[in-house]
């Protein structure tokens, strides 16, 4: 398998943050690029408020992101995007972009997703067709 293109979520977690650190390592001193998406979860009802404070979260974790990676001198493009569902999301916009691996981490921010497998990590798991690596 000739990686040259790695899609990591990334949502602030602390699994989030090893998965990036996990896709910099592979992809040091390689011809290998990392995009980070971050897919925004607005609750059913919102106000633009809310919206607007979810878009500077998602802003504030692409840039760490961003900046971890480049602090390792690899290549790091982002995808913010509130579209749906965020499983939907990361597993459409792989294969529409064509990635080789997807590295996400097992849990999201969220204390009751502590208890098993995210629900996110396991859409991504069941339903891509593209390789998946999961770190907890």
């Amino acid at each position: 398998m000739n990686i040259t293109k790695i899609l990591v979520p990334v949502d602030g977690s602390p699994c989030s943050r090893r998965a990036l650190n996990l896709a910099i390592s592979l992809a040091k001193d390689k011809d290998i690029e990392i995009t980070g998406i971050h897919v925004i979860r607005i609750p059913m009802v919102y106000t633009n408020k809310i919206k607007k404070q979810a878009k500077i979260n998602a802003e504030l974790i692409i840039d760490d992101a961003s900046s971890v990676s480049k602090k390792h001198g690899v290549p790091f493009k982002a995808k913010i995007s509130s579209n749906g569902y965020a499983g939907k999301e990361i597993v459409q916009f792989a294969g529409d972009n064509k990635f080789d691996l997807i590295i996400m981490g097992s849990r999201g921010p969220h204390p009751i997703a502590e208890m098993f497998l995210g629900s996110v990590a396991n859409y991504v798991v069941t339903k891509s067709k593209i390789p998946v690596m999961i770190v907890k």
